[in-house]
């Protein structure tokens, strides 16, 4: 490991290039799915998620600014791949951390081109051709195109540009979307306690418990945007590349995605749903089936989730599913330039560092981001989506075993902090 200060991007970068991987789809589609399955109390099951989720998360990013390695050039590689073969090593496991790096990184650059480009740039797609009104596949074609060529200029620039790029879409982004939310939370506020009540007396109820099981975990990870990513390991490559010289401060900065993403803006999400439910009965809670049909409006209608809650922003503020069609195509956007990062980092260390290396990498992934407007994923993306999931496998048992190196870091970090307040 190398001490001091050196790194990429400062701690707000690498928290927006982190958050922009994961306040995504997740929160408008997923939260949807999960309380039209388990009814409100689902939300409940999300927020105590959350809450887990920072433990994990502060755990995975700390390791990661400590292993990580910096080439002469200040470039940083980081992530589980590297605490897992370094740390391991430490404690005489070299082979068996091997072995889990790897099988980590193959599932990273499998999930980036799967959940972390084609999915998002295929729901971006269907968005806007839903909005525009074209049903065209040369439309979504061009869609692809266009924001093959966007997602390419930024990645070519490596962190540093996905970090300043990421610095602005993600706070404005945050704006829009939760700014509508409060404005009907602010409509409806008499309503709001009904609702907190419904999500309580919902939570322990067996509709609930599944609702909430399935909303947090399984559309959450398998649609490349669970509502943190904790435990994924994903976070701790963006976190890596920071400016700082104590690992354990990252990851109190690290603490703050969960909070944000699932805490906040997940619940707002299903605020809106249920107080907007309670007063215009849009739809029936518990009437989900595999194939994502609910009863909207007194008939069975195919839902994705992102109809949900754009029907449900739409009937407190007519027209805004224009607005969240931004959003949607922000968010996805903005979950590719982050995943870029995380899979060419996987990439890296199974194939090496070079420049011919990295270029082969990006230039896949832009073709992706066309392939992924153009076609219907389906198998596709419940493979990848899978490797998503399979990636909290070898992470888990990294964080368990490496745990007491974080205790240390926090210790070296509070002195720290006590010996520049005693100064």
């Amino acid at each position: 490991m190398v001490e001091g200060s050196d790194g990429e991007v400062t701690p707000f970068q690498a928290l927006t290039a982190a958050l922009s991987a994961t306040v995504g789809l997740g929160n408008i589609a997923g939260v949807a799915v999960a309380i039209a399955m388990g009814g409100p109390g689902a939300t409940l099951w999300m927020i105590i998620a959350g809450f887990i989720g920072m433990a994990s998360k502060f755990v995975e990013c700390t390791l990661g600014v400590k292993y990580r390695d910096i080439d002469a050039d200040g470039t940083v590689h980081g992530g589980p791949m590297y605490y897992l073969s370094k740390g391991f090593k430490e404690k005489g496991w070299t082979g068996f951390g091997k072995v889990l790096a790897i099988f980590f990184a193959i599932m990273a650059v499998g999930g980036s081109f799967g959940g972390g480009n084609m999915f998002q740039a295929n729901q971006a797609a269907s968005q806007f051709l839903q909005m525009t009104g074209i049903e065209s596949g040369f439309a979504a074609f061009a869609f692809g195109v266009v924001i093959a060529i966007l997602v390419g200029i930024v990645i070519i620039g490596g962190i540093k540009k996905i970090g300043a790029v990421t610095e602005k879409v993600v706070p404005f982004m945050a704006v829009i979307y939760v700014g509508a939310a409060l404005v009907i939370l602010g409509m409806n506020f008499s309503l709001i306690p009904k609702a907190f009540v419904l999500i309580f007396e919902g939570a322990f109820t067996p509709e609930a418990g599944l609702g909430g099981i399935l909303g947090v975990i399984i559309v959450g990870f398998q649609r490349a945007a669970f509502s943190n990513e904790a435990g994924v390991g994903s976070a701790a490559i963006a976190h890596s590349a920071v400016k700082t010289k104590y690992p354990a401060s990252e990851g109190v900065v690290a603490l703050l995605e969960p909070l944000i993403d699932t805490v906040i803006i997940c619940t707002m999400t299903a605020l809106v749903i249920v107080i907007t439910n309670l007063k215009a009965g849009l739809f029936e809670y518990g009437h989900l089936d595999g194939s994502k049909n609910v009863i909207l409006n007194g008939s069975e209608k195919a839902v994705g989730g992102v109809d949900l809650t754009s029907l449900a922003f739409d009937t407190a503020i007519p027209n805004f599913s224009y607005v969240l069609t931004v959003a949607v195509i922000l968010f996805a956007f903005s979950t590719m330039l982050s995943w870029s990062y995380y899979g060419l980092q996987a990439w890296k260390f199974l194939f090496g560092k070079g420049k011919n290396v990295d270029l082969l990498y990006k230039a896949l992934f832009v073709i992706f981001v066309v392939i992924g407007s153009s076609i219907s994923l389906g198998a596709v993306i419940d493979f990848s989506d899978a490797m998503i999931f399979a990636m909290v496998f070898p992470n888990i048992i990294g964080l368990l075993f490496l745990s007491p190196k974080v205790r240390e870091e926090v210790k070296r970090f509070r002195a720290a902090i006590k010996e520049y307040k005693n100064k």
